[in-house]
């Protein structure tokens, strides 16, 4: 595969003249598309109004090269680097990495992490050995012992506890170095170490002291989970939400915390520094690629930030998924919920923490992926005391769409809508369990949504960088506050109904706004589903649907169907063009459907040390090609040729000579 420099596609589409099949005229525009296999890609996205090609991974999937693999990936690393090098040749123009937050040692769901201290699991132990910015401080022979020490296997799965207790005691040496060095005066590097972490330790106080109070006070109360601390002094569980006549108590307690764990608070600090200024240097090398980094902001809080910012939170009430077309149980979420009776002072509360989650999610990101939108517009709330979680989640309700539930009577308080709005006759966590809004309530219902978008433009970053993960349902307030903003939801095409030309993950279905993909890091691969398909005799009804999406013409289709019904890998070929010829001009490729893995990497609801683990294969250069060649993972080129070909229409001339070029490109 031969790799060049890009060529715009702005460049492409504001130059093509009237360009024939095989005629002579038909070079000089052809030679501005390049005759690198990414300059012909970028063509293709261009001319079919893809605005964005985004690769999906999250950070302990990346491979690293042997000498710095501790047991799970880092986009930080050498090898995270090189394969975001690797992915922007191949043409994508994005990257979308998971949640960033700290995890516990027993947790390795990037969706529980903080929101705002970064995963230190992530920070690249080899550049604390060498010379640089973090001034040496961790000795060779530590980093060559804990690679030696990382499980078998653990270049295919990530192996989250050893990684966590490896990394640790890494850093508890790089600060022993530092502290040491410190004391010894010094100069050079380490002088401007300690300024920048006196400065990053001031800049955000607000959220580095009560998030490295927490691990401490866990430690004292023996409990993991603030609910579970016991004993003296009762007061730090509510070290930050002081009750009636306990500010003063809390203050000096926090005071008393702040001198006896100073230590533990720097250290938190200094890790935390690390891992700020890993990232900073990474959006470095995503700029100079020209990949936009795409971050993932987590409907959920931690335990520690529930327990921090408890305060903001309703009372009484949890957040929890309702019964859908993908979990027909419902999910207990267990997370807590912002208080709506504080949304009207945005300079404290609730919306304050939103502001300062976005502020930090628009600084370090080019754009950000809202988990669960749902849960910012018209959140599905069940009773926090219920002895059965599942049963209480499943007789839940919207929070401000609940006027006159019976066995909600506290909701009625939030409600937005009369019940007069209301349609009775289906469930109320349906999508028209609301059936009409006035602009004052879409306005009430898009609070969270207006502050995020006050943001986006603070921070010079455009709404349509908001990317709104909606997945089977689309409630009506959810649906007008998306309209309000222009923005767009999921479209995932492996759940499409095939008999049902309405279904919201059909391709033809899709809008310019929407996100579109075959998968995501919660579904099965591509590639294991084809598996699925055959043995249920599934490939004809694929085909035929495929068949009416990207045939050139209706008397095409027959032929089409029977040839992708009898190659299960030109179908998957198939079923990723039709992605690029749907409308959506926003397209998302899950890691392990871009290089043809089988294996899943979560499954929803389940806990254990092989979710949220898949990791890319550490010869994934060579296995791609190898594969690609096959059919056996996405063939880019390929997939752009048959969408090209199907969308015809007035440019359809130039979409065949770009088609021809990109099927010529080596396999």
């Amino acid at each position: 595969m031969r790799v060049g420099g890009p060529i715009r596609s702005s460049l492409y589409l504001a130059t093509m003249k009237d360009v024939g099949n095989d005629r002579a005229d038909a070079a000089p525009a052809e030679a501005r598309w390049g005759d690198d296999e990414r300059g012909l890609v970028e063509a293709a996205l261009g001319l079919l109004g893809i605005r964005n090609l985004v690769l999906a991974i999250h950070d302990p999937s990346f491979p690293s090269d042997d000498a710095e693999d501790i047991g799970r990936g880092s986009p930080n690393t050498d090898g995270g680097r090189r394969f975001l090098r690797f992915a922007r040749d191949l043409g994508f123009n994005g990257v979308q990495l998971g949640p960033q937050g700290e995890t516990s040692a027993d947790n390795a769901s990037p969706y529980d992490g903080t929101i705002f201290s970064r995963s230190t699991l992530s920070i690249a132990l080899a550049r604390l050995v060498e010379d640089g910015p973090s001034g040496a401080l961790l000795r060779p022979e530590s980093l060559r012992e804990i690679v030696a020490g990382r499980p078998p296997g653990s270049e295919a799965r990530a192996h989250h506890g050893h990684a966590y207790r490896a990394q640790r005691a890494a850093l508890r040496e790089a600060y022993a170095s530092f502290e040491g060095r410190r004391r010894r005066d010094e100069p050079g590097e380490l002088a401007d170490l300690e300024r920048r972490l006196d400065a990053f330790t001031r800049r955000n106080a607000a959220w580095l002291e009560r998030d490295g109070l927490y691990g401490p006070l866990c430690a004292e109360h023996r409990s993991g989970w603030f609910h579970g601390w016991s004993g003296e002094p009762e007061l730090d569980r509510r070290l930050y939400a002081p009750g009636p006549g306990e500010v003063v108590a809390c203050g000096e307690r926090r005071r008393a915390l702040l001198d006896r764990y100073r230590d533990e608070l720097r250290f938190y600090a200094f890790c935390q520094l690390l891992a700020h200024e890993q990232h900073a240097a990474l959006r470095t090398v995503t700029a100079e690629l020209g990949l936009k980094l795409y971050g993932d902001l987590q409907i959920g809080y931690s335990p520690q930030d529930a327990w921090a910012y408890q305060s903001v939170f309703l009372r009484g009430y949890l957040m929890g998924a309702p019964p859908s077309r993908t979990n027909p149980e419902g999910q207990v979420w267990s997370y807590p919920v912002l208080d709506p009776a504080q949304y009207e002072d945005a300079s404290s509360g609730g919306l304050a923490l939103v502001r300062a989650r976005m502020d930090k999610m628009f600084d370090e990101f080019d754009g950000v992926r809202l988990d669960h939108p749902h849960g910012l517009v018209c959140p599905w709330v069940y009773a926090a005391d219920a002895p059965d979680p599942l049963r209480a989640v499943q007789g839940g309700a919207r929070l401000f769409s609940s006027p006159d539930l019976p066995e909600h009577p506290l909701l009625a308080r939030y409600a937005i809508v009369s019940p007069a709005q209301l349609n009775r006759a289906v469930p109320r966590y349906a999508d028209g369990w609301v059936t009409s809004l006035s602009p004052e309530q879409v306005g009430r219902y898009s609070v969270i949504f207006d502050t995020i978008a006050r943001c986006a433009e603070a921070r010079g970053r455009a709404i349509s960088d908001v990317v709104c993960e909606v997945l089977s349902t689309l409630p009506f307030p959810l649906g007008a506050v998306l309209d309000r903003h222009g923005l767009g939801r999921f479209r995932v095409t492996q759940k499409a109904d095939l008999d049902n030309p309405k279904d919201v993950y059909r391709s033809e279905n899709a809008a310019p706004a929407d996100w579109i993909m075959v998968g995501t890091h919660d579904t099965p691969p591509l590639w294991r589903l084809l598996d699925t398909w055959e043995r249920a005799s599934a490939l004809g009804r694929q085909a035929a649907y495929l068949a009416t999406r990207l045939a050139p013409s209706p008397a095409e289709e027959g032929a089409m169907a029977r040839a992708l019904a009898s190659d299960p890998r030109a179908l998957a070929q198939a079923k990723f063009a039709d992605l690029f010829a749907s409308p959506a001009s926003n397209v998302m490729v899950f890691f392990a459907d871009l290089l043809g893995m089988k294996e899943i990497y979560n499954t929803p609801g389940t806990v254990g040390d092989h979710n949220w683990s898949l990791r890319v294969p550490r010869d994934y250069e060579r296995s791609y090609l190898e594969m690609r060649a096959r059919g056996a993972a996405l063939d880019l080129p390929r997939a752009l040729a048959l969408a090209l070909r199907a969308r015809g229409g007035a440019e359809s001339v130039e979409r065949g000579n770009l088609a021809r070029r990109l099927e010529r490109c080596p396999r």
